[in-house]
């Protein structure tokens, strides 16, 4: 190892975190395909909903399955660590390109997955037990290359725990209030959800568990209960919600938390598995790794990480209650912490002749879109766009749109949403919600 790094330890967990990654996304993927979910999301509706600043990015038609596939080579080529660096920019664009390309599908494991692939990529993770370097027990990397996984995978738990601290949540046990009780048919467990102190009693253990667990993986003497509470938690939430695959990818990235020795008996027990494997029966000397490009790797990392840490506080620039208009919500590890049921139309006005058109959005959108559209404010203001620019005649005036909208939020009674005497079409995204929203009738008390 080069002689200019502080702290060295070994490459170990790393790897071991590197092949469970690559699993698990492969894994992901084969699950995506397999229910059928690529043609249902991004071949079958006729609109999509863009992130801002991505706009460009839209399905490629039946080349979206070739896309699955470039992610799904990629994934399987960083599990065992052949042509690692190539095959993890490949899967980080692949997999970035697959979640820009509507929003309706954002899922919190899925911006983890963006921001954990990139990170990767400036990360030795294949210098040992890898197809590229061989078995090279001995390899280490700097200690920092493992302490910022520690990192990011920590900031996601405690600003998960954080964002439960709020009167819904710990007052109310809203939403879990709604949502358990729809569990009856779960064997043992469905009577169970009926009880509201159940309720209770998962909303403060959730909250708990958020705040705290990463403190007792750190600490090596609680470090085996908390990886059992890890497993019996992501399982528990696994069997009660539909997830996808968050669970088990949460489980796999703890590890990272158990030192290097744990880790070295993980990987000898994966290639006596699979004794003719490349990465078992090559072995080469370890090299040092490349000062400038380890140098230039800590600063892009650190970037990342104080991104992390920063962008889930963005809501404090932006009035009004954050559940309500959901300013900063997204990309801050706010996890299942609202239930929101909504209704909405369209009137299309047109300025020259003063004619009037209710559209029903449901007549241009999936179920799904329809259903993400009734309750978030930027999709509404989207797609009221959308439809001026549809019903606009020829080189003739913008129309203008204006939103019939009902939501209820966390149990509450329905409300109006949308201000109906405000145009949407004059609006722009960088206009205040607080200034086309009804006000909130209520208080959430907290973060």
């Amino acid at each position: 190892m080069a002689s200019n790094y502080a702290s060295s330890t070994s490459a170990a967990p790393l790897a071991v975190f590197r092949i469970g990654f690559g699993f698990m996304m492969a894994l992901s993927l084969i699950r995506f395909w397999w229910n059928g979910w690529i043609e249902k999301l991004y071949l079958e509706p006729d609109y999509f909903f863009s992130y801002r600043y991505f706009e460009w990015v839209k399905p490629p038609g039946n080349w979206t399955y070739l896309l699955f596939v470039i992610a799904f080579v990629s994934a399987i080529m960083v599990m065992i660590g052949w042509k690692y660096r190539i095959a993890i920019v490949l899967f980080f664009l692949s997999f970035t390109y697959i979640e820009l390309m509507d929003k309706t599908t954002y899922l919190n494991h899925y911006y983890f997955i963006t921001l954990l692939s990139f990170v990767l990529i400036w990360l030795p993770a294949a210098n040992c037990y890898s197809a590229d370097k061989g078995v090279n027990k001995a390899a280490t990397v700097p200690s920092w290359t493992i302490d910022c996984l520690k990192v990011f995978v920590g900031v996601v738990y405690f600003y998960a725990g954080l964002a439960k601290l709020n009167s819904d949540w710990l007052i109310d046990a809203q939403p879990l209030s709604i949502w358990l009780p729809a569990k009856y048919d779960i064997p043992l467990l469905g009577d169970l959800m009926q009880q509201v102190w159940v309720h209770y009693a998962f909303s403060w253990a959730g909250a708990a568990y958020d705040l705290f667990i990463v403190f007792f993986l750190l600490w090596r003497p609680t470090r085996p209960l908390a990886f059992v509470a890890v497993i019996i938690f992501h399982v528990l939430t696994r069997v009660l919600f539909p997830i996808g695959m968050f669970p088990y990818i949460m489980i796999v990235s703890a590890l990272i938390f158990f030192p290097a020795k744990v880790h070295l008996r993980i990987l000898e027990w994966l290639t006596a598995m699979w004794p003719e494997s490349k990465a078992h029966s090559k072995v080469s000397e370890a090299r040092p790794l490349d000062a400038k490009w380890v140098d230039w790797s800590k600063v892009i990392v650190g970037v990342v990480l104080v991104l992390h840490l920063l962008l889930p506080w963005r809501y404090l620039l932006h009035p009004g209650e954050l559940f309500w208009t959901e300013e900063g919500y997204r990309f801050s590890w706010r996890v299942m912490l609202m239930e929101k049921a909504g209704y909405l139309t369209y009137k299309v006005v047109d300025p020259a002749t003063g004619k009037r058109k209710i559209v029903n959005p449901a007549d241009y959108l999936t179920t799904f879109q329809n259903k993400q559209l009734a309750t978030q404010p930027d999709f509404i203001l989207e797609f009221a766009h959308h439809l001026a620019s549809l019903h606009q005649e020829k080189d003739g005036p913008l129309p203008a749109v204006y939103a019939e909208s009902y939501v209820a939020l966390n149990g509450r009674g329905s409300q109006v949403y949308v201000n109906p005497d405000i145009n949407l079409s004059a609006i722009t995204e960088d206009t205040p919600r607080t200034q086309w929203l009804m006000p909130f009738e209520d208080t959430i008390y907290g973060l």
